[in-house]
């Protein structure tokens, strides 16, 4: 068996950086000039320089680059995967330091500790430090940039791209690259900086008459001294946020010259192929195999037995997977009870029949639910299931690895660089310095690509072959043998008063992951609440997958709420109205989607509208779905959606999200799920594992409320969670049949 097993190397030590310290030093060279967060003491700005900029740029910090040309820069931490925050973060820098959004061009930051995204480490870990005061930011800053170090917290996820690094960080660095600027220009024209305007990358004096480009001064303005708190613009001054400007990455993905993972193929590197099987249960390993065939075949290099996963290596992919096909493994014998989903579920029963009417771990509570439920004058109570669920990104699972002479070149389309470097350093017994991630476009992502496997098992195969191979992974392979969005059972109950107001609700499941707040009804004015988890073993590995835990709570808790409107012989729209009025955002939401859905109007026979709302990762979402049902089968005809993000930087990117999402919550609503066989998952492809067809998607209409001052909200996942509620809604005003298992379309089968 070729196999490795390396001792664990030490992680590097990098040395602290800051953002606030961005305003604190600036480095002159050549004629250009670029300006980021924080050079301090031990900042690599001499290692960063030869991976960022070219002959005609120069390094001062992180995040944006003055060109001799006037071409500014973004240097952007977060992967691009097809949700633009590429484009929105640098209109955002754009902004702030008034470029000529024409002359602007956007650059993936290296996968380098200088890139952690520290302020998506606050939000997630502390959020209360997200807008400190200015005494106390510099502290703040330093400890969570270690924090994400520590962490590899280099990653794009959670929809924060845009509220984080883009509230926090580029506009930070354009505005005071702006002040730089101006105060390079002030000095060489004797004039004072506060005669100065800006525009389009050009500097005015209006009473001289004088102006030059910002490449100018770009040499200069790296002796100027940084202001530490820039005076950010707003709502009011924006020139190109809020506004829908062009996607930087939408005309390479048009003409076929974008590059994804998939399409690596390295200078100088004579690639081989490599196809591979892992275990179709979970834990299970290579007891022996037969590749007498696949030795015969056309194109076969290597056959590699890795223990926990065959590689055979081939001259080309399609060599390499018809090859591997015909290798008849064994495997060993899977020490989980769990063979069916019926077992699965059996499992999370036991769980919730454990805990009762009180126990389990408590999530939330409000006053005393259970003296509630005991004394309400209607009570409801109800089980919700949902599948496990396959990411399934366009893109295929992939990894091209070159290991030589104690180094590793990685190509993955990852939401994890410094992850996926880290993972192959510990896999190979490398330092991480050895370890360099080059990090193309992603063909989809959606919580799939957050993990390091795939990247360790191409290190692994490349070491054992010797040369460099690309490894890519069948459909096959990653529908069946991946990490999934993990099933799960609640039980709910609530009770009503005389009047059919909801005064106790509790609510009790058996998987929690993030965000912690998801499984809460916090926006309902609900006097006692009680919501519990009751943990139970799963037989799948978990994974992120798009909106987390808002997927099956937004489901639960949606629905149930939905059982109690109806129970109360109220309108569920103004049921949850009533139930939100304290809150002038979510009112905003829920009236504003009963005027674009005509939530009152006629509807055709055999039609029925639901409703949901959400509030996911900072952004409230309202869905109205209108299903047709006079063929007996569910039929999706048209969707609403109201979206208050706080403030959306770029409209026509922030729909496009919604929509996205909302087509991918209503994909898994109505197919969306993973059977077991054996413990081994039956679908495979996309012919067992469906996606939403485009003549199955209903019309969309998406309508945005800027609700001001308040801290902006996510765009790619809160489409999502509102969807499968609202459309079993739907389905419920329509015939009566309360759906409380997904998906959809199997129970209409």
């Amino acid at each position: 068996m070729n196999d490795m097993t390396p001792e664990k190397p030490e992680r590097s030590k990098l040395a602290k950086w800051s953002r606030r310290g961005f305003i604190g030093a600036g480095v002159l060279a050549g004629g250009g000039l670029l300006i980021g967060i924080g050079v301090r003491p031990g900042n690599p700005v001499g290692a960063l320089s030869p991976k960022v900029a070219g002959a005609d740029e120069n390094l001062v910090n992180s995040w944006v680059k003055v060109g001799a040309d006037n071409i500014i820069t973004a240097i952007v931490p977060h992967c691009e995967m097809g949700q633009g925050a590429h484009s929105v973060l640098a209109q955002m820098l754009a902004d702030e330091l008034d470029a000529d959004w024409d002359k602007v061009r956007v650059q993936q930051a290296p996968t380098d500790g200088s890139y952690v995204v520290t302020d998506t480490a606050r939000m997630f870990v502390a959020p209360f430090t997200m807008n400190a005061a200015d005494w106390i930011e510099p502290t703040w800053n330093g400890l969570f940039t270690q924090i994400a170090r520590m962490a590899d917290a280099m990653i794009t996820g959670g929809s924060s791209s845009i509220r984080t690094t883009g509230q926090h960080s580029m506009r930070i660095a354009g505005a005071a690259a702006r002040g730089m600027l101006v105060g390079a220009a002030a000095e060489a024209w004797n004039v004072p900086a506060s005669e100065i305007t800006t525009e389009n990358s050009t500097l005015f004096h209006k009473a001289s008459g004088k102006s030059a480009p910002y490449a100018e001064f770009a040499g200069a303005a790296a002796h100027q001294p940084m202001d530490q708190t820039p005076r950010l613009k707003t709502p009011d001054q924006y020139r190109l946020m809020g506004k829908s400007k062009a996607r930087t990455d939408i005309p390479s993905k048009i003409d076929g010259s974008a590059k994804f993972g998939i399409d690596s193929v390295p200078d100088g590197l004579d690639l081989s192929y490599a196809a591979v099987v892992r275990p179709p249960v979970p834990g299970t390993t290579v007891v022996s195999m037969n590749a007498e065939q696949a030795k015969t075949m056309s194109g076969v290099l290597q056959i590699l037995n890795m223990g926990n996963f065959v590689a055979l290596v081939a001259d080309s992919y399609w060599q390499a997977q018809q090859a591997i096909n015909t290798i008849q493994i064994e495997w060993s014998q899977s020490e989980s009870p769990i063979k069916t989903m019926d077992d699965q579920y059996a499992r999370f029963a036991a769980a919730l029949d454990e805990a009762g009417e009180t126990g389990g771990e408590e999530a939330a509570k409000k006053g005393d639910a259970q003296a509630a439920l005991a004394s309400a004058a209607t009570k409801l109570n109800a089980e919700y299931r949902v599948p496990f669920l396959a990411h399934a990104p366009m893109e295929p699972i992939n990894c091209t690895a070159h290991v030589k002479d104690g180094k590793c070149d990685i190509w993955a389309s990852t939401q994890v660089p410094l992850m996926a470097r880290s993972g192959v350093a510990e896999t190979l017994g490398l330092s991480a310095d050895d370890v360099t991630v080059h990090h193309p476009y992603l063909g989809g992502g959606f919580g799939r690509r957050l993990g390091a496997d795939e990247m360790s098992m191409a290190a692994r195969v490349a070491a054992a072959t010797g040369y460099p191979v690309k490894m890519i992974w069948s459909r096959e392979e990653d529908t069946q043998k991946a990490l999934y969005r993990c099933a799960d059972t609640a039980r709910m109950r609530a009770g009503l008063d005389n009047s059919g107001k909801l005064v106790a609700f509790d609510h009790a499941f058996t998987q929690r992951h993030d965000p912690a707040e998801a499984c809460v009804p916090a926006m309902y004015d609900i006097a006692n609440t009680s919501v519990r988890v009751a943990p139970s073993d799963l037989h799948l590995p978990f994974q992120a997958w798009r909106s987390v835990d808002h997927s099956q709570q937004g489901f639960f808790i949606e629905s149930f709420i939905d059982e109690a409107a109806h129970a109360a012989g109220a309108d569920p729209l103004e049921y949850r109205l009533e139930m939100v009025k304290g809150s002038p955002r979510h009112v905003a939401v829920l009236k504003k989607l009963a005027e674009i859905s005509d939530w009152n109007g006629e509807v055709a026979e055999g039609h029925a509208k639901g409703v949901a709302i959400v509030e996911s990762f900072g952004t409230i979402v309202g869905e109205v779905i209108e299903v047709d049902m006079s063929s007996g089968k569910p039929k999706l005809v048209n969707a609403w959606a109201v979206c208050d993000a706080g403030y959306v930087m770029n409209p026509d990117g922030f729909k496009n999200q919604i929509e996205g999402g909302m087509v991918f919550g209503l994909t898994a609503a109505m197919y969306g799920e993973l059977e077991l066989e054996g413990g081994a998952i039956k679908q495979s492809n996309f012919h067992d594992y469906k996606m939403l067809r485009m003549d199955e998607t209903p019309n969309i209409e998406v309508a945005l409320i800027n609700s001001g001052d308040v801290p902006i909200g996510g765009a790619g996942e809160p489409g999502l969670p509102p969807a499968a509620p609202a459309f079993t809604n739907a389905i419920f005003a329509a015939t009566g049949k309360r759906l409380r298992t997904l998906p959809v379309a199997k129970q209409f089968a």
